[in-house]
């Protein structure tokens, strides 16, 4: 008779009361920091006049409770406000573009909860020195992609939102130094307040970012009830009406325990955002833009485009071009983000102007674009995919990808990750000189050896002109 599978709740707490920094590898650490730093970045520029919904989160924020002593701030803007206020703003902060980094196999934005709850916990906690903070942060990523890639059933949940609660309350958990069973109740009762469902997706809403803020609210107000002694359920992640089986339906937890038991941190699987667009539009814009400069192509020159993807890339991205549509809804949209590669020769922070949403050469290509199926039927993977590009004088053009440019097995060079970082700070709601930047970029490149994490959210902050 076999022995019974051993439970990834078990494992799962195992490996976050225990792991420290001493014990990550060198790999590990630099994927932290990369990602730390892609981290910050995007909520830097998500706090941009572009997205006008900042305004809303922000004044909302400060009249849920207004901070004192250890409290945090809101990046950029630097309003003082409760550490879970601070949390949410800085989390939708970091989403709100849809640039901010992910996990591929686990479907999961693993930064987004994850960065703005565990910065905004380590100021207000203080002392947190950079080591504490980047295994925080493999600890965090480590149980959020571990749950995510447990999953079997294409989603109905929001799950880069509640994976990522799951995620930083692990991590606030080793911030704090806690013992297994503060940590146990701090998971427990972050499930019990997770939120986000799928139809802010299918709508293309902006409320699908306000969904990671809600989650880095709760992963701050659990952590404090938790550690304030507060009973939680215990069978959290495989009970009768635990998050596997509940909110994901089907799953198989043999891969997670699988790298676990391999120790395979789980950042170092985690993959660049090289567009502010869904992260399954990612391989056809890349595939695309190849085309388009190999073959000097221009729209017009466009007859009919096939892009060949598995079920989730139809669901995610395959979505019909709207007159009038929110940028949050063209961020998803594949026709209008097609278009726009085709016309600008890249899809940036800049390409959803009023007069970039509107232009009528958009909306006319936007039915010459066809998402099929291929052969993959996994409902949670992006690649393969395959582009037939079909010209009007009869050509036809093939490309493929089994992986996304800015994936771990076709990454972003020093070069292209500081074109990223220098774009998104280009977007930021203030003006970031060359010399703050320059020393931003020393203490994310030296965070190992930065001695409380309050300081480089004063880096964070800049004064209104």
């Amino acid at each position: 008779m076999s022995a019974p599978m051993p439970r990834l709740t078990e494992a799962l707490v195992a490996h976050a009361a225990d792991l420290r920094y001493e014990d990550l590898s060198p790999e590990t650490i630099a994927a932290a920091k990369t990602f730390i730093m892609d981290g910050v970045a995007v909520g830097i520029a998500g706090s941009g006049p572009q997205v006008p919904l900042n305004k809303t989160v922000r004044d909302s924020a400060q009249t849920l409770g207004s901070g004192s002593g250890n409290d945090a701030r809101v990046w950029v803007t630097g309003e003082r406000l409760h550490a879970s206020s601070a949390a949410m703003v800085n989390g939708f902060q970091i989403h709100n573009q849809e640039f901010d980094c992910v996990h591929m196999p686990a479907v999961v934005h693993p930064m987004a909860v994850v960065l703005s709850s565990l910065v905004t916990a380590a100021e207000q906690r203080g002392g947190v020195d950079g080591k504490r903070l980047i295994a925080a942060v493999v600890i965090a990523v480590d149980v959020a992609a571990l749950i995510g890639i447990s999953g079997r059933a294409p989603m109905r949940f929001f799950r880069p939102a509640m994976c990522g609660a799951l995620g930083a309350v692990a991590g606030i958990a080793h911030l704090h130094g806690a013992d297994e069973a503060t940590l146990r109740r701090a998971l427990g009762l972050t499930y019990s307040h997770l939120s986000g469902t799928m139809q802010a997706h299918v709508e293309g809403s902006p409320t699908l970012a306000l969904q990671i803020a809600f989650n880095a609210r709760a992963a701050i107000t659990a952590w404090t009830l938790a550690n304030h002694g507060f009973p939680a359920p215990v069978d959290w992640l495989e009970g009768q009406f635990g998050y596997l089986r509940l909110i994901e339906g089907a799953f198989d937890t043999r891969p997670a325990l699988a790298a676990l038991a391999a120790g395979d941190a789980q950042i170092e699987q985690v993959s660049h955002k090289v567009f502010p667009t869904g992260g399954a539009a990612h391989a056809c814009l890349d595939m695309l833009r190849e085309l388009r400069e190999r073959e000097h192509l221009r729209i017009e020159d466009i007859a009919r485009i096939e892009l060949r993807a598995p079920p989730l890339v139809r669901r995610l991205v395959s979505r019909a071009y709207k007159a009038g549509m929110e940028t949050s809804y063209a961020r998803l949209c594949l026709p209008y983000l097609a278009g726009t590669m085709l016309i600008d020769g890249r899809v940036g922070l800049d390409a959803y102007s009023p007069e970039a949403l509107a232009d009528p050469v958009r909306a006319e290509f936007a039915n010459r674009l066809h998402v099929v199926p291929n052969a993959c039927d996994d409902p949670n993977a992006l690649v393969p995919q395959s582009l037939v590009v079909t010209t009007t004088d009869g050509r036809e053009l093939h490309n493929h990808r089994d992986a996304a440019l800015g994936s771990p097995e076709r990454p972003l060079n020093r070069s292209q990750q500081l074109e990223k970082f220098h774009h998104c700070l280009d977007h930021a709601a203030y003006p970031f000189d060359s010399a703050r930047r320059a020393e931003l970029l020393t203490v994310l490149d030296q965070l190992e050896a930065l001695d409380d994490v309050r300081r480089l959210v004063d880096l964070l902050i800049v004064e209104a002109p």
